[in-house]
């Protein structure tokens, strides 16, 4: 029996400024910030890239590039993303304890150009996930439609009572838990380390 525990990236395992990247952003792309959210952050552009509409990172970019009409410096790009985050060791070390304990797997709402590139942004995941870095866009769907948790638990072959999924949004926990999947509401490291190890303790 293989358990699968499935994570969100930010504000679970990172503590994510989302304005930080939003200003940076607005800096790189000469766009207010209220312009990059009606250019970009609707259904045909982020929301519709989390869910696979643009399946490569250079779709994603070039769809960017055309919604705000200007060119972008990619690896400004991910640099922004990756200086708005702020790794928690409590929670990384309660993800290590997970990879002990069976599969761990990232599942965050992130476009294509972000999923190529999750070992670049998210460094101190690597050792702990190796390649099952995912963004939504992976399984086309995105949190909490329970599309993405059932393509999720397909491609890891595991039922719903084996797997565990962590996240900050109620939303995104009761998407998960529809399906019968143990849904964990972050709060703490400490609270999720607990969280995993009784899960796993209830399954052997």
């Amino acid at each position: 029996m293989t358990l699968l525990f499935i994570f969100d990236m930010d504000d679970v395992l990172y503590e994510y400024d989302w304005r930080a990247r939003m200003a940076a952003l607005s800096e790189l792309t000469g766009r207010s910030f209220l312009e990059l959210r009606r250019l970009w952050w609707h259904d045909d552009g982020e929301f519709g890239a989390e869910a696979g509409l643009y399946p490569t990172g250079e779709e994603y970019l070039a769809a960017f590039e055309e919604a705000i009409g200007r060119s972008v410096d990619v690896e400004r790009w991910l640099e922004i993303r990756s200086t708005a985050m702020t790794a928690w060791p409590d929670s990384l070390a309660a993800a290590r304890r997970a990879s002990e304990l069976g599969q761990a797997t990232l599942l965050t709402n992130n476009g294509s150009l972000l999923g190529d590139n999750l070992p670049v942004v998210a460094p101190e995941l690597v050792d702990i996930f190796g390649t099952h870095l995912r963004t939504s866009s992976f399984y086309g769907a995105r949190k909490p439609n329970p599309v993405v948790f059932e393509r999720t638990l397909k491609a890891y072959g595991v039922d719903a009572h084996n797997a565990f999924f962590a996240d900050d949004m109620a939303e995104n926990i009761a998407g998960a838990e529809s399906l019968g999947i143990t849904g964990h509401h972050f709060r703490s490291g400490a609270e999720l380390h607990q969280a995993i190890e009784e899960f796993a303790a209830a399954r052997t």
